[in-house]
């Protein structure tokens, strides 16, 4: 069985639904990420990066319930040339990869000092 390991990210808004918060430094791909709703605000929005590259991992509005994304990129050749299933030009995705990086989770709209819990699966 591959090696997998969790990591919770707890986060609470500020009085105005904001909040910003930080995984630990992380190494490998993300396989997951699982947003916990605890009592942030119905319609709250989510922005969800790497810290050093910004590449985006997860951005949402309005969510309302506990979900799992499992986010995914595209692929390229060498030539950076999309790569795509033949029958109907469809991306090819493969995880996203965290090389000594943390996971920056951009809270808006969540509530006066509500919160949740994001679980990064790494692996």
């Amino acid at each position: 069985m591959p090696y997998a390991e969790r990591h919770v990210v707890p986060v609470t808004t500020a009085a105005d639904g904001s909040a910003t918060a930080y995984s630990p430094v992380l190494t490998g791909p993300v396989s997951a990420i699982h947003y916990i709703k605890t009592d942030f605000a119905d319609g709250v929005d989510f922005t969800i990066t790497s810290e050093a590259t910004g590449q985006g991992l997860w951005t949402e509005t309005n969510v309302n319930a506990a979900k799992v994304v499992a986010p995914r990129q595209p692929t390229h050749d060498q030539a950076g040339v999309a790569s795509l299933y033949a029958a109907g030009g469809e991306p090819v995705e493969d995880k996203i990869c965290l090389a000594n990086d943390r996971v920056k989770i951009v809270i808006a709209s969540g509530g006066n000092a509500k919160s949740g819990a994001f679980h990064i699966v790494i692996g």
